[in-house]
């Protein structure tokens, strides 16, 4: 465990997902993938309670379990209005759309929604269903503490703009390459965001997501980014 003293705690539960318990004791699920996860815990795979439920895009490794999930544990679901329209029709209550730029508040933490470079097809029947744009999120939490999730994205200049606009002190990256950013990326990208810690997440979980944060370090350190990353095994919590 590693600790910032600031009321939350962040677990991270293999590949993209992760559980996030406030200091108002609010539970989000940020990209719902547990039960198929490889990389999650077995004793992690249930939860106690579910206030929200975070979307970033429409691939099976990051919301193959949406609708069950929400369907038990009736969280407020934050997507975009694509995924939204799909989580209605498979009988999924509290959706809450919304679209890149804009915030909203769901059981008192603000999501606001960013951009992200990837795809967002949503595997169905056998069918790909068009999932919307992929997408990121700044979370402000109820003491002003923002994280931000990236989601799956390569990098893009606009993440300067992301730092500008909400200042994030921590980041979730995807460092694994092949489908996402690997290191070299991701320390370009921790150079434009210039958060305080850096968490990578997205890499491990399979051989061909190759990236590792040893790697990520030794980009960091190549390129003069001051950032603490803090590798988390799945099952550990940032707090």
């Amino acid at each position: 465990m590693v600790t910032l003293n600031r009321g939350f705690a962040l677990t991270w539960l293999g590949h993209s997902t992760f559980k996030l318990v406030t200091r108002g004791g609010r539970t989000v699920l940020v990209d719902p993938w547990v039960e198929g996860n490889p990389a999650c815990p077995k004793e992690l795979k249930s939860f106690d309670r579910m206030d929200v439920m975070a979307i970033t895009h429409g691939h099976g490794d990051h919301m193959a379990d949406a609708v069950t999930l929400a369907k038990k544990y009736q969280p407020v679901v934050v997507c975009n209005y694509e995924i939204s329209l799909y989580l209605s029709r498979k009988g999924v209550a509290h959706v809450q759309a919304m679209n890149k730029g804009g915030t909203q508040q769901a059981a008192g933490v603000r999501f606001t929604m960013v951009h992200a470079l990837h795809s967002s097809g949503i595997e169905d029947g056998g069918q790909v269903i068009y999932g919307g744009e992929p997408c990121g999120y700044v979370v402000t939490l109820e003491d002003g503490t923002r994280i931000y999730f990236a989601g799956d994205t390569g990098p893009f200049s606009d993440m300067a703009l992301i730092h500008e606009l909400y200042e994030p002190e921590i980041a979730v990256l995807p460092v694994g390459d092949l489908f996402t950013m690997g290191p070299r990326e991701a320390a370009l990208a921790a150079r434009l965001l210039r958060p305080r810690i850096l968490v990578p997440c997205h890499h491990g979980t399979f051989p061909a997501l190759t990236g590792t944060p040893d790697a990520l370090r030794a980009e960091l350190a190549s390129r003069g980014v001051d950032v603490e990353v803090v590798a988390l095994r799945p099952g550990e919590t940032l707090s």
